[in-house]
């Protein structure tokens, strides 16, 4: 009866895995002029402590905009001030891939809080995948990371900001986490490119194939050729 009983309670635990969703965790510092080593943007929208008129944010191409706009992502709950470094939590359902995605906007002067975050949320494995976006603050000053638990489980990261591997790298290797994808050069980190790679990522998608819909989606949007756009993005197969 005992082992019956283990058995059922199990197949109840196994179940309940099963139906739990992946999750998404991203972190947006927000575009900032007068607090990160950016080239400077218009004020309206490197203002960073404006999430509405951000350029990472709110502005066409941010992440508010550009998953609220997608079809395959349902807008399910929005946070604002959850605390005072982040100024609006939104949490997306995909439509029809089981998986969360709960995004942040970070105030632009909290980047280095907003990248600690990142990193804690990573060596934690508080998320099967979890993505910067914004200006790359490791070229301003580094942050501190710790190894994760030794039987820490399998997750992966990517950077949407300038030169993000040649940065990123250390401090993944340190959280033993595979890289999805990272860039080679300088770039525009728009939310576009996070919308088409989960696409890919969600399937089960190889990361050359990540970094080919990273490319497309970039070249669409800065109007260069895929082949040039594919240069902007590692090659991590």
């Amino acid at each position: 009866m005992k082992t019956l009983l283990l058995v059922f309670f199990g197949m109840i635990l196994a179940v309940q895995a099963e139906t739990e969703p992946r999750v998404v965790r991203v972190f947006v510092a927000l575009a900032d002029n007068e607090h990160q080593s950016i080239a400077k943007v218009p004020a309206k929208i490197g203002n960073g402590d404006d999430a509405a008129g951000n350029l990472y944010w709110g502005c066409t191409d941010g992440l508010k905009s550009v998953f609220g706009r997608s079809k395959a992502w349902k807008l399910e709950q929005t946070e604002v001030n959850p605390t005072a470094q982040i100024l609006e939590r939104r949490t997306f359902r995909h439509v029809s891939k089981h998986c969360l995605l709960v995004a942040e906007a970070w105030r632009g002067r909290e980047i280095h809080a907003c990248l600690d975050a990142y990193f804690t949320c990573l060596r934690e494995r508080r998320a099967a995948l979890t993505a910067f976006i914004g200006h790359n603050g490791l070229m301003d000053a580094p942050v501190s990371v710790s190894a994760p638990a030794a039987d820490a489980p399998e997750a992966d990261a990517l950077a949407f900001c300038c030169i993000s591997r040649s940065f990123f790298t250390p401090y993944f290797q340190t959280l033993r986490i595979r890289p999805v994808v990272m860039t080679e050069q300088l770039m525009y980190p728009g939310a576009f490119l996070l919308r088409d790679v989960l696409e890919v990522w969600l399937r089960g998608g190889s990361r050359a194939e990540m970094r080919q819909a990273a490319a497309r989606a970039y070249a669409e949007n800065q109007r260069i050729s895929v082949k040039a756009a594919s240069g902007v993005f590692s090659r991590l197969e």
